[in-house]
């Protein structure tokens, strides 16, 4: 069966569809965080600030931000929560 998937190819016929999905994510990061505030008009400001609370009650020493993706959260997180270390990946 052949996979028809990998047959769009909609930016460079020349390069395979990893390499344009990788290219893709590449020139959009750096708009990424504008655009999810624009499009969730601003409610993703709002959860990270409860989360923080919440997360303030427990004193924690250490945080692991799994799939950090820009790293806003883990950058506020550590800016918020003093005496914490955070990693992010």
């Amino acid at each position: 069966m052949e996979n028809k998937a990998e047959k769009v190819k909609p930016y460079n016929p020349e390069e395979n569809k990893k390499k344009q999905v990788e290219n893709m994510f590449d020139n959009l990061s750096g708009k990424y965080d504008f655009l999810n505030h624009l499009l969730s008009m601003g409610i993703d400001k709002s959860w990270r600030k409860n989360l923080i609370k919440i997360l303030s009650q427990s004193n924690p020493e250490n945080i692991l931000d799994v799939a950090t993706g820009t790293g806003d959260l883990a950058i506020q997180i550590a800016k918020s929560i003093k005496n914490c270390s955070i990693t992010g990946l």
